[in-house]
């Protein structure tokens, strides 16, 4: 069943406003890091800048959620790779302390690899094996 495009379109504003939101509260909870300087950022620099580029964007999502195409259809055809990917990240999320960077980048990248993406088992074992080193 397709959505219409005028509930697309305020979808689209409230995940806008959202993020904008998001990001705005990500940039306000930084500012308990130091920001440092343009020539010596400090640790709260990064999330910052990142923050507002992120709000700014959910900004232009809301502000151009009226421009939908009216043949746009919600679909969820990769939603299973999708939860997949996300099982994956926080696994090796959890494993990166107990077992290390290279290890556990190393057996990550070979499963999305290997067995995720249906490529030589060779081939990825290798390449994760460069990536984690």
């Amino acid at each position: 069943m397709a959505a219409s495009a005028s509930t697309l379109a305020r979808l689209d504003q409230i995940a806008g406003a959202v993020i904008t939101a998001f990001g705005l509260y990500v940039a306000w909870a930084a500012r308990e890091y130091p920001f440092g300087t343009l020539a010596e950022p400090g640790p709260g620099y990064l999330p910052f800048v990142l923050a507002m580029v992120l709000a700014a964007f959910g900004a232009l999502l809301a502000l151009r959620g009226r421009a939908v195409p009216t043949d746009r259809q919600v679909r969820f055809d990769d939603l299973p790779h999708a939860l997949l990917l996300l099982a994956v990240l926080s696994a090796a999320a959890y494993a990166i302390e107990r077992a290390g960077y290279r290890v556990t980048v190393a057996l990550m990248l070979v499963f999305l690899l290997a067995i995720v993406e249906r490529r030589s088992v060779i081939m990825s074992a290798l390449l994760a094996a460069a990536m984690a080193l």
